[in-house]
């Protein structure tokens, strides 16, 4: 046993009411030492966190929401307990052995029923989306991954408590005692968020971005530099191969052949164009958006009948489904182009790198449409806009509204968009009274619509659909478009609505729990089938079709296209 000096935090003074810095003993084990009102909250919170969010959960993936929500409760459990001595007016007692035995068997019975009650769930759920069946060993790493996630977060926040406990005995020296708490909480707060945004986030931002920098310079198995003229990296091309990035070269290295067109379509077809500037192709993203514009025109690119802008994910990435679809419904009368913005893949721009995908969807579109409107009337191709995901945002951040969607463009595909995009935003905010969150209608959908599936009726279907279309595509269990830091204290209105086909009745909105829960389930989003999550590649042929309305286009054909653009297909 050791003696350390402290200053009794404020609630906490002597028999006296001093405030003056007294003598605890204190075990060495108390690091790992727990109140009953903080572990009986903490069960509480671990318990609703086995509770079913919008995708499915790993084991580890459980381990960790438990740790972190079981941590909260701790913390909750521990500051209800020392309000509750504040107004009773009475020292903290010794929890007796025997409420230590009870507490134990009710949180057994009751951590044991929520682990069941949480796979029953989750096989609900992974049947829903054409998942296999989660193993039996889960129940053994979850709690292992919570114990240890648990212990680590109780430790650092008493290493930060013990921190703050130290300064006020050091301010202590020259103010008094209250004004050196203040000072001392004010300091450890102050500076834990200083050095996680200042100094570990941008840290790990920095760290991730050099590591998938690497990752950028290799080239996917199967892609190889094109042969054609009409591809970015290829004979006469403005750009090189090697500048292309990663996802850049796959994107030009791959798609439709015209024979494959042609073989699909049973008439003679073009070769698709595809520009593209990766992130070693030119300095500025202005630069950028100019050089792959540039090598657009260069292909011939405004010749074509159709030109789409793509606003790409984190890492460069484009959606096959969404280029491959369009070559195929346009005969390889099209052309495509993108550009990158960013090395980190789209969990973590998405998370980080709002600012790069805005500034490259208003410069890409800005430069095509410069060269767009300075063609004569009758020679301007029809000019379309799609994006996914965080690409939704950029190219969003090129338009000040619907009209300016309608009035630009001659159709607009966004899928899977955050929800902290500025125009989403606005129509679901904005939707038509008693229409839902997960399929709101706005102004009755005279320009913007929303749909979970293409292939169905886009509502509101009695309505018209003249000019051009702008279609949003989401999924009800997209955790992309439905993550927000409001889940953490207010429930959002698609959790007082009815569920999504895919998504279990059981959801319900819990303070801080459902915050962590979608939150866990965001770098997983693309992890689960076609039609689920964050994953829309076929979707985009039904999509693309309701937006261009190509003459001639059977459902059998559209059907057969859907399992030719298909991940499997």
């Amino acid at each position: 046993m050791r003696t350390v000096d402290r200053v009794t935090p404020a609630g906490d003074a002597g028999a006296h009411g001093t405030g003056q810095p007294t003598k605890e003993r204190r075990s060495p084990t108390r690091w790992f030492r727990y109140s009953l009102p903080g572990l009986s909250m903490a069960v509480i919170l671990v318990c609703l966190s086995f509770t079913p969010s919008l995708l499915p959960r790993s084991a580890l993936t459980q381990g960790l929401v438990c740790g972190i929500t079981g941590a909260i409760g701790y913390g909750v459990g521990v500051a209800g307990a020392w309000v509750w001595r504040a107004f009773a007016d009475r020292e903290e007692r010794v929890a007796r052995r025997r409420s230590w035995q009870v507490f134990a068997v009710v949180a057994g019975i009751a951590l044991l029923g929520a682990m069941l009650l949480g796979r029953y769930w989750q096989g609900q759920l992974r049947a829903l989306m054409d998942m296999p069946a989660d193993g039996w060993v889960s129940l053994l790493v979850v709690p292992v991954v919570a114990v240890v996630v648990f212990v680590a977060l109780v430790a650092a926040s008493r290493g930060l408590r013990r921190l703050y406990r130290w300064i006020a005995v050091l301010l202590g020296r020259w103010i008094g005692p209250r004004a050196a708490r203040a000072l001392g909480w004010a300091a450890v707060v102050v500076g834990t968020v200083l050095l996680v945004s200042g100094v570990v986030l941008d840290g790990l931002v920095t760290l991730a971005d050099k590591a998938f920098s690497v990752r950028n310079g290799s080239t996917e198995a199967g892609v190889v530099q094109p042969v054609v003229p009409q591809r970015s990296g290829g004979p006469g091309s403005l750009v090189t191969w090697e500048s292309l990035g990663q996802q850049g070269r796959t994107f030009t290295g791959r798609g439709p052949s015209p024979e494959q067109i042609a073989a699909f379509t049973g008439a003679a077809a073009g070769q698709p164009i595809r520009s593209y500037a990766g992130l070693d192709s030119a300095t500025t993203t202005e630069q950028r958006a100019r050089l792959a514009v540039d090598d657009l025109t260069r292909a011939g690119g405004f010749d074509r009948g159709t030109v789409v802008v793509m606003t790409t994910t984190g890492s460069g990435w484009v959606d096959p489904g969404a280029v491959d679809s369009i070559e195929y419904l346009t005969g390889g009368d099209s052309a495509t182009v993108s550009m990158q913005y960013s090395y980190l893949p789209s969990w973590i721009s998405y998370l980080v790198d709002q600012e790069r995908a805005r500034e490259a969807g208003r410069e890409l579109f800005d430069a095509v449409y410069d060269r767009w409107s300075r063609l004569p009337l009758d020679q301007r191709p029809r000019l379309v806009v799609a994006g996914e995901s965080l690409g939704s945002f950029g190219s969003e951040t090129a338009f000040s509204g619907e009209y300016d969607l309608r009035n630009r463009t001659e159709g607009v595909i966004f899928a899977g968009p955050p929800n902290f995009n500025v125009l989403y935003r606005e129509f679901v905010d904005g939707r038509d009274q008693g229409t839902p969150e997960i399929g709101p209608v706005y102004r009755g959908g005279r320009t913007v619509r929303f749909t979970r599936d293409p292939a169905m009726a886009v509502e509101p279907v009695a309505s018209p659909w003249d000019g051009s279309r702008v279609l949003y595509l989401q999924h009800a269990s997209d955790p992309i478009v439905f993550w927000s830091p409001r889940l953490i204290l207010r429930q959002p209105d698609w959790l007082t609505e009815s569920r999504g086909p895919d998504v279990v009745g059981a959801v319900r909105w819990i303070p801080f729990v459902t915050f962590w829960q979608v939150t866990a389930d965001l770098p997983f989003a693309t992890a689960v089938p076609d039609g689920h999550g964050h994953v829309y590649t076929r979707q985009y042929v039904d999509a693309w079709v309701r937006v261009l309305q190509p003459p001639g286009w059977t459902e059998d054909r559209v059907a057969r296209l859907r399992e030719l653009v298909s991940p499997s297909g």
